[in-house]
């Protein structure tokens, strides 16, 4: 190859790295800044094709999507001086690209650091001031959205970021307090049962006392009844008795003594009795005279 031929491709060689140091492309999902001899002269790059000085001009990008931090567990101090351990997660996107590489140098490993020690910072003071009744549920979601707001405020400030939501994944107990809140709950609960007990058998003594009532009140009334019932029936048995006895008195009297007959030797082989008395009156004459 000849010199002017290697020269040649040197020339070309050239012209293609710096035509492809003189042109960038910034993303629409990216956020990019422009330095100029390790200086920002420029915060904040439009999307695009466009054209910077070779070895001169640095393009820096950054991911504008929205991005989730997901903290470490760690241990937190309610108002009642008692510690629970949350695991939380925050969504957050870059704001303002000037505070964001000045406070973490485009090191997004590093911004993720400072914007954790912001949150744990925030979870700390809002669980600080709950019960721990109120953290595990009572105002759950009322810290959160506190949470979220004051922080945001402070990361734009301080890191250029904007935190967009804050949720909690789950609070638990150390493992010396689970068993303390177990035996308190285990204890109310066996409290809440004897009383449902209690209540139950107090209402169950009160129906049976109301059935036993009702039964004794039904007994009575059937009993009233039933002898009303029966006086009514002798009455009419006694007025049909009364008419057949004065349709034919001497037919009546015969169908009383046999009666008495069937009942008497029913029992009894041996009476002792007057043969002349009036008992054996129709044995001693069919007519009974």
């Amino acid at each position: 190859m000849s010199t002017k031929a290697f020269s040649s491709l040197i020339i070309i060689a050239l012209v293609v790295l710096i035509g492809s140091q003189s042109f960038y492309i910034v993303k629409e999902t990216e956020r990019a800044i422009k330095l100029q001899f390790g200086e920002l002269i420029d915060a904040d790059v439009e999307p695009g094709i466009d054209f910077k000085v070779p070895f001169v001009d640095v393009i820096k990008r950054f991911d504008a999507r929205v991005l989730t931090l997901d903290t470490q567990p760690s241990r937190f101090l309610t108002s009642g001086k008692k510690y629970v351990i949350v695991d939380s997660y925050a969504k957050w996107r870059i704001k303002d690209v000037r505070a964001y590489y000045e406070a973490s140098s485009g090191d997004r490993t590093r911004a993720t650091a400072l914007l954790e020690n912001l949150v744990n910072k925030g979870l700390r003071d809002e669980i600080a001031a709950r019960t721990l009744h109120e953290v595990v549920s009572g105002e759950r979601d009322q810290l959160m959205t506190q949470l979220t707001a004051s922080l945001n405020l402070e990361t734009q400030k301080e890191l250029g970021i904007e935190v967009l939501d804050v949720r909690v994944k789950a609070i638990d107990l150390p493992d010396e307090l689970s068993q303390s809140v177990y035996n308190r709950m285990s204890a109310e609960r066996s409290r809440e049962a004897r009383e449902h007990r209690s209540q139950g058998k107090e209402l169950a003594e009160g129906i049976e006392a109301d059935a036993e009532r009702q039964r004794t009140v039904i007994e009575a009334e059937a009993y009233r009844e039933a002898e009303q019932i029966k006086g009514e029936g002798d009455a009419e048995s006694s007025r049909i008795y009364a008419k057949a006895y004065s349709a034919d008195p001497e037919f009546y009297s015969f169908t009383r003594s046999l009666k008495a007959y069937t009942e008497t030797f029913q029992g009894n082989d041996v009476l002792l009795l007057d043969p002349k008395s009036d008992f054996f009156r129709y044995l001693n004459d069919a007519k009974g005279k």
